[in-house]
């Protein structure tokens, strides 16, 4: 299952320009290491007196995740980057659905999520109506919910949402948006 981060750093006034292609330079780096599948700068908005930039990664696995955190290529990162930005850096793992959702360009209006998310939650809730409504009616009601919405929450999170946010990605993020967007992906 894939691992999706949120990384933050502030940098340092004037020196936005020279981070950013530190970064990507960084990026073109990191994707030879083993386990890394995605990357993608957040920059602040144009106009914006924000020197927040974010970085989000995808990993194969936490384990992948913990290796390239720890590895020399990264440590070497971290020299080179300190005299651009202030202070560390922020870090928060990506789950529930802004981890579903993640893209090149911002979240999806909440309705196209909310839809998306629908036509995963139906075709499990059909499933268990069909093939295991005889057996949870014997149950008692909080029981009976309890296994069925332990059912559709897994399916959603290891089944059908990773499969179903790709394959509705040209609806929930059309290219003139990503496009048009303040983000810079690879």
């Amino acid at each position: 299952m894939p691992h999706h981060i949120a990384i933050t750093r502030r940098v340092r006034p004037g020196c936005e320009a020279e981070f950013q292609q530190a970064v990507r330079e960084f990026f073109k780096a990191s994707f030879a290491h083993d386990g890394v599948l995605g990357a993608t700068m957040i920059v602040p908005a144009p106009g914006s007196d924000s020197r927040e930039f974010g970085i989000l990664r995808t990993f194969t696995n936490e384990q992948e995740r913990d290796a390239f955190y720890a590895s020399p290529l990264f440590q070497s990162w971290e020299e080179q980057c300190r005299p651009l930005t202030e202070g560390g850096w922020t870090y928060r793992p990506l789950d529930g659905l802004e981890a579903w959702f993640r893209s090149p360009g911002a979240l999806p209006p909440r309705w196209k999520m909310a839809a998306v998310t629908w036509l995963g939650v139906y075709p499990i809730s059909l499933t268990i109506g069909l093939f295991l409504a005889p057996h949870l009616r014997t149950l008692p009601l909080p029981v009976n919910l309890l296994i069925v919405s332990g059912i559709i929450v897994t399916c959603l999170t290891w089944v059908v949402m990773p499969r179903i946010t790709r394959w509705f990605r040209f609806w929930l993020n059309p290219e003139p948006e990503r496009r048009a967007g303040r983000f810079q992906h690879r």
